[in-house]
């Protein structure tokens, strides 16, 4: 038995809502406030019976434990699988399992940053030391209260002062260099890495302070410096603010990402929460991967000089991301977000309202700086478009932009088009980085091979990929399998999907890579393809009849009331529709003689 299935075993799902969410008793099931957005009647209902629960209401998503926990706590698989393997008092095996060593290590330099963060806040709210850093924070307008709420801080101008502040704690100079707080001396010795300065704490999503960010407060160079790459804080994975901006986020379903540490403190005075800051680099890969627990609406505040590379360099990074909905602000040249948003809110609510989809901000300016009177130019534009374009999942965006592309260079289509098979072409079929491994733990129970006969053909056979835009993670119940098509969806290959796995995922990984096909399947591309068609088409049945038993379910509740809530709709429409549609594809195809011929390749 898999640690996932023992997990799930060992806790109840009722149990553990209730630690978040107030619930009443429905019939055989529980009833109460969706705790994932506003509402004042309850449409979240948790099912006893199938360990699982549903928000009827904005969300129109659910789960088991994991996706719950995963969504409330705002955490990956494997910290959700830590969580509740703990709370199940259940022992993780050595690859499951975190290194304990490391996280006693990583708890320490938490430690060592939050004295340091008081250390410096203290320097800077209640020292004669810390008052030019005060005036400069007046003259930018930062509220003593967001001063507080951000921790923000001083480093004196001084080599040894906070060295020797936290030595004096018990910490020892070796954890401090380990912190990125002090810099040894090739000769020997060590000072401290932040002098003068205005220190920024930076914190993870759960509020720990990982490193720091500090500013000059006078004209030398450089103007910032951030703390090294240490085993708790890398700057490509992080965003300033997260912890104070996550709810608000998850609540306006929008994060917009700003380059600055000042532009995120000014437009949180000014009531805009669901703001975070890149810290002044390129948003990254990591950076969307965490927003994505959060949103799937990416907003990006960018200086007029530099948004055209942004968009252009970027775009395809978020594109990537299972179609995050990327949109780009466009500020008034020679200003900041800051700024804007001090001088004149309605043009900074204009301009948020106003953001331009991503690509298209990334055609405007790759081609407003090319002549799309010389074949050259035009040839450089399909460049450094194109990758965005391929990355692209919906068929209809895809060709809206392969289009315009089209138009806006005065070229034929059917030139982008081929270049566009050409890239395709180009890339590389996914080859397992690892040694076949055979799962240590005994496969005693499988959730569904249905589900893991159409995984094992995805990953094995990526041209298929095409044929997965009817699936979604909601036809995947098993955990495990849900998260290994989750980030197959973001992964260009294998070893990509390896790098994005847990650990904890790893031999699951490796089982449904090397999982045997008959003959059949493995000689013929168009067996394959069918076979894959009619798994879709069970699973699209399986996630009906599961829709179906819920909403059975919630409507008697429903019934008391005497109507029936149009998201209940929603979910039919979402599940027996979409099966039935393709199902008449399939006939109308004639292709439907063959699908009981073919199962008997697939496990029931």
């Amino acid at each position: 038995m898999s640690v996932i299935t023992e997990v799930k075993q060992r806790l109840d799902i009722v149990e553990l809502v209730s630690e978040y969410v107030t619930l009443q008793k429905a019939g055989r099931n529980f009833k109460g406030l969706c705790p994932f957005h506003s509402e004042k009647h309850p449409s979240f209902f948790v099912f006893p019976e199938q360990q699982s629960w549903h928000c009827f209401g904005a969300c129109g998503t659910g789960g088991d434990i994991f996706s719950f926990i995963m969504k409330k706590e705002s955490i990956d698989f494997g910290q959700a699988l830590r969580l509740l393997a703990q709370r199940g008092g259940i022992t993780l095996s050595p690859l499951e399992a975190p290194d304990k060593a490391k996280d006693e290590k990583n708890e320490r330099l938490f430690q060592i940053n939050e004295a340091a963060t008081e250390y410096y806040h203290h320097l800077l709210s209640s020292t004669k030391a810390g008052e030019a850093a005060r005036s400069y924070l007046a003259r930018r307008k930062v509220m003593p209260e967001t001063l507080k709420e951000f921790r923000l801080g001083f480093s004196p101008d001084a080599w040894e002062t906070l060295k020797n502040y936290l030595l004096g704690k018990g910490y020892t100079e070796k954890e401090l260099v380990e912190a990125g707080l002090i810099i040894e001396k090739e000769e020997g010795g060590s000072y401290d890495r932040f002098r003068n300065r205005l220190m920024f704490p930076i914190c993870d999503i759960q509020g720990r302070v990982t490193g720091f960010g500090a500013r000059v407060l006078d004209d030398s160079l450089p103007k910032y410096i951030n703390s090294p790459q240490t085993s708790i804080f890398d700057k490509s994975s992080s965003l300033y603010g997260i912890d104070k901006a996550k709810s608000a986020i998850r609540k306006k379903n929008l994060v917009i990402i700003m380059e600055g540490y000042m532009d995120v403190l000014t437009a949180h005075q000014h009531d805009w929460q669901n703001v975070v800051g890149s810290m002044g680099t390129s948003l990254t890969e990591k950076q969307v991967e965490g927003i994505k627990r959060l949103t799937n609406n990416i907003t990006l505040a960018l200086d007029a000089d530099l948004a055209g590379e942004e968009a252009t360099l970027r775009g395809k990074a978020i594109l990537a991301y299972s179609n995050a909905e990327a949109n780009v602000i466009l500020l008034p040249p020679g200003k900041d977000p800051d700024e804007v948003i001090r001088e004149d809110p309605a043009l900074w609510r204009k301009l948020v309202e106003q953001a331009m989809p991503i690509l298209d901000f990334a055609f405007q300016s790759v081609i407003s700086k090319v002549d799309i009177n010389k074949a050259k130019d035009k040839s450089l534009a399909v460049q450094k478009l194109l990758p965005s374009i391929c990355e692209i999942k919906d068929p209809v965006q895809q060709s809206h932009y392969l289009k315009k592309l089209a138009r806006e260079l005065k070229i034929e289509e059917s030139a982008i088009k081929a270049a566009l098979r050409e890239s395709k072409a180009g890339r590389k079929r996914p080859q397992l980085s690892k040694p076949t491994e055979q799962s240590r733990l005994a496969r005693q129970f499988v959730s569904s091979p249905i589900e893991e006969y159409c995984l094992a053909l995805l990953l094995q056979y990526p041209e298929l990929r095409p044929l997965a835009r009817e699936l979604s993670p909601e036809h995947f119940e098993s955990t495990e399998n849900r998260e290994v098509f989750v980030k197959w969806q973001h992964s260009s290959d294998i070893s990509d999907l390896e790098s994005k796995l847990d650990t904890s995922l790893l031999e699951h990984l490796y089982y449904l890579v090397n999982k045997k096909f008959p003959p059949a399947i493995q000689e013929s591309e168009r067996t394959r393809h069918f076979d894959l068609a009619d798994c879709i088409l069970r699973l699209q049945e399986k996630l009906s009849r599961k829709l179906e038993t819920e909403k059975e379910a919630a409507l008697e509740i429903e019934r008391e009331k005497g109507g029936i809530s149009s998201e209940l709709s929603k979910l039919e429409e979402q599940g027996i529709n979409s099966g039935q549609q393709l199902q008449e594809v399939f006939v109308k195809k004639g292709k439907n003689h063959g699908f009981n011929e073919r199962r008997r390749h697939q496990p029931e």
